[in-house]
């Protein structure tokens, strides 16, 4: 008996969310940064290094829907005091270049497992999947602001 081809629904995005995430806190684990962490290593990467602290939290906070606000300060606080990350006194934090390597490694790391699990997998049902859940997130964001 075959099983049926399943229809994406928000109970398959999350296991598989919760698959492929399980496998990077194992690289995140090697590395002794937590999620929040590595998000906010990638945002500043993405803008050039330098950021003002309170729209680095905000673009964190923003991304991964966090409640709790206080997390990314923990997190940037953590990524400061292990030299990850510099402060001044102006409210800016940028990235040191233990804090590049650092973020590099865990990217790494993320692309060696997104080889492994889309390995084999059409562009053509990558480019519709990716088409799928850009909607689905536009749509969730666009309720999450009403609300």
């Amino acid at each position: 008996m075959t099983q049926p081809t399943p229809v994406a629904n928000g109970q398959l995005v999350g296991l598989t969310h919760y698959a492929s995430r399980a496998l990077l806190e194992r690289v995140l684990a090697r590395t002794g940064t937590t999620f929040v962490q590595s998000s906010a290593l990638r945002t500043l990467a993405d803008h050039g290094g330098r950021l003002d602290r309170a729209w680095l939290a905000a673009e964190v906070i923003g991304a991964l829907k966090i409640v709790d606000e206080t997390a990314v300060d923990t997190a940037v606080d953590g990524l400061v005091a292990d030299r990850f990350l510099d402060a001044t006194a102006d409210g800016r934090v940028s990235l040191t270049d233990p804090g590049r390597e650092l973020l590099e490694g865990i990217q790494g790391g993320g692309r060696e497992i997104a080889s492994r699990l889309y390995a084999d997998i059409p562009r053509e049902d990558l480019e519709t999947a990716g088409r799928v859940l850009a909607l689905v997130l536009e749509r969730a964001n666009a309720e999450l602001r009403a609300a």
